[in-house]
């Protein structure tokens, strides 16, 4: 008989452990057998998708003996790795077991995978920083961001931007995260060139200050890169790029701030990057259990030997714990060394720009080195499961996950730099902050978050993003 052995886990996650009622339940079907032999895997429902891209991240395949002791926790493991590939709405999993065999069926629910999105977003790091601007309705990028996700079924990505406004910008990207049978070995490779009507020139009182011309453009970035990618699975992965940077400013910055890129108007750059990922959360958009781990190392050589080399090191660790009923905690901590006899005031970023204590997000801290530790609880509010789209019959796009969720948060943050500008506070001093938001996670692993928090300086305020903030 057919054992139905995992549970639907749409794109709002639940934190589903190893079910004992499967491990039994698979003992019953093969009474008397310590261990069963995989005699057959059949997958219903990828029409896109390759059934060797499926294969590549099981750890059996047929003519394997599991044990029977952990035959449910061991097929749910594979399942959530099909999963947090993030190419399907469901997978579900169904086993066959008779006199010691095996046959497990994979039954998948496609995504869509074509992405044409109108670009239509403000040209700051983040919406308080853009609210702040008195020229903000001018700084408004427009445009087009194709994404093409499972390209030609092989769990391969292309991305392609035309943007247009405020910031223009035109790339290419092509990433394959495996190829061959095994799919250990893939490529990335592309191409960018990005250019601004207004430059963020220096950092006054713990604020970005801007420079915007009548005319012309004060900044010119264009960069192409290729790289090697090698992975387990979906959840253990590493890199090794390497990319060429030409990066030019106006005299007029140049003279406001001759230390943007140490007395020059333009740079010219080799970089060489390896970094390495160990994910083992429940799923990828916003996760309950598990862990995360993540180092970079950044190596960049100038064509300049004025400019000194730079070596920048970051690391992560994320751990999701569930607490029991509705409640999950998570904790974070991240830090950046950045080593180098002289930085350039462009290079010299800590936190306020892809880091971030919350509530400070005003601000921007710079120097060569940070710590950051966040941590809080959610509180699992309501599971509103799939929500059925009337009148739309595509099963890709016809059903909405909604779980909302209250959270609590406490950050806490340190720079260290060598030398800090005048008028500026932050660098050097315990940077924290709390409080309380709460988390939709919707449609396609989207997560929206609204946030409160006060920092220790007993500045407070509402924050909106787009992420799981840990």
């Amino acid at each position: 008989m057919l054992l139905f052995v995992a549970v639907v886990l749409g794109a709002a996650p639940k934190s589903v452990a190893a079910s004992p009622d499967s491990t039994t339940q698979a003992l019953l079907a093969c009474p008397g057998y310590t261990a069963v032999r995989v005699v057959k895997l059949l997958f219903v429902g990828n029409e896109v998708t390759k059934e060797r891209t499926l294969r590549a991240e099981l750890d059996f395949q047929e003519g394997d003996t599991l044990s029977t002791s952990s035959l449910g926790r061991r097929i749910e493991a594979n399942r959530r790795r099909l999963f947090n590939l993030q190419l399907f709405h469901q997978v579900l999993t169904e086993v066959l077991c008779q006199d010691g065999s095996l046959t497990i069926l994979f039954n998948f629910q496609e995504r869509w995978y074509t992405f044409p999105v109108p670009i239509l977003s403000i040209a700051d790091r983040n919406f308080r920083s853009w609210a702040d601007r008195p020229d903000r309705w001018r700084r408004v990028d427009y445009g087009v961001h194709l994404t093409r996700k499972n390209f030609r079924g092989r769990n391969e990505e292309v991305r392609a931007n035309l943007q247009l406004g405020f910031n223009r910008k035109y790339e290419l990207f092509y990433e394959a995260p495996g190829y061959g049978r095994r799919r250990r070995i893939g490529l990335g490779v592309g191409g960018s060139y990005y250019r601004a009507r207004a430059l963020d020139y220096t950092t006054l009182q713990d604020r970005l200050v801007a420079f915007r011309p009548v005319n012309g453009f004060p900044i010119e970035r264009r960069y192409v890169t290729a790289g090697l990618r090698w992975r387990r699975t979906v959840r253990l992965l590493a890199a090794f790029d390497v990319s060429y940077h030409q990066e030019s400013i106006s005299d007029s910055v140049n003279l406001l701030n001759p230390t943007y890129y140490l007395g020059r108007t333009q740079r010219d750059y080799v970089e060489l990057g390896l970094s390495g990922v160990f994910n083992q959360r429940n799923t990828f958009a916003y996760p309950l259990t598990g862990y995360y781990a993540q180092a970079q190392v950044v190596y960049r050589r100038f064509a300049d030997a004025a400019a000194p080399p730079q070596l920048l090191v970051r690391t992560r660790y994320a751990r999701y714990v569930a607490l029991g009923g509705p409640f999950y905690y998570s904790g974070a901590v991240q830090g950046q060394l950045r080593f180098s006899r002289r930085l350039s005031y462009a290079d010299n970023r800590a936190l306020g720009y892809e880091a971030l204590v919350r509530g400070y997000d005003p601000y921007v801290v710079d120097g060569r080195h940070y710590a950051l530790v966040q941590q809080g609880v959610s509180y699992r509010l309501f599971d509103a499961g799939q929500v059925q789209l009337q009148n739309v019959a595509n099963p890709k796009i016809n059903n909405i996950p909604l779980v909302l969720y209250l959270n609590t948060f406490t950050d806490a943050g340190y720079v260290s730099t060598p030398s800090v500008v005048a008028g500026n506070r932050l660098p050097g001093r315990l940077l924290a902050s709390a409080g309380v938001g709460v988390h939709l996670v919707t449609y396609y692993d989207r997560v929206l978050t609204l946030e409160y928090a006060r920092t220790v300086r007993g500045q407070g305020g509402f924050f909106f993003r787009f992420e799981f903030p840990i």
